[in-house]
């Protein structure tokens, strides 16, 4: 039995197979990056202040802060796109879709973050964690609803019956008719003091 709005058949395997096997290629690569301890001769103290790594970027003009800016944006931004791919579904609600994968998105930044207190020359900031954020959020709005859109379009031109969220090949719901309940007296037994 298939998941309502979900594609059918060897298609949703392969989109949902290689959604998951990028989603782990992905996070082999993250950790690679973002926990190798680093060899340098001093850290900055970690940043616990909104925006004020964001703004010390700024300061250093547009050249200075691009690389920086790109980078924290752009490190789990393919979360925005894998993570609804791997799920697989094609009719679901655009708002909870990318609620669901902005709060993984955090989670998985949050996840990393932790992860680097125990790293030699890592330290924390929370700039980092909204970038990333942000990264998702951005790459989500820029790539899955017209994919969805086109997908479903796809479909319905093939007369895929998950597009329709019927199951042709098993037939309508059986219904049963309605039964009138039976009088209170006769339902439950009288009660002997």
């Amino acid at each position: 039995m298939q998941r309502q709005g979900s594609l059918g058949g060897r298609a949703a395997f392969r989109l949902r197979t290689t959604g998951g096997v990028l989603l782990v290629l992905h996070g082999a690569l993250v950790a690679w990056l973002m926990l190798r301890p680093r060899d340098v001769p001093w850290v900055a103290p970690p940043n616990l202040h909104p925006l004020a790594t964001v703004r010390a970027d700024l300061r250093l003009g547009w050249p200075g802060a691009l690389r920086p800016l790109a980078e924290g944006l752009g490190l789990l931004a393919p979360l925005g796109v894998l993570l609804p791919l791997a799920h697989g579904r094609l009719r679901v609600s655009p708002v909870a879709s990318l609620a669901r994968t902005v709060a993984a998105g955090a989670l998985a930044s949050v996840a990393v973050a932790l992860l680097q207190t125990g790293v030699p020359g890592r330290v924390v900031d929370v700039d980092t964690l909204l970038l990333n954020t942000a990264g998702v959020a951005v790459a989500h709005l820029a790539v899955v609803p017209a994919a969805r859109f086109l997908l479903r379009r796809r479909a319905e031109r093939a007369g895929s019956p998950a597009v329709s969220g019927q199951d042709r090949n098993q037939g309508r719901t059986p219904t049963i008719p309605r039964v009138g309940i039976a009088p209170w007296s006769d339902a439950v037994p009288p009660s002997a003091p």
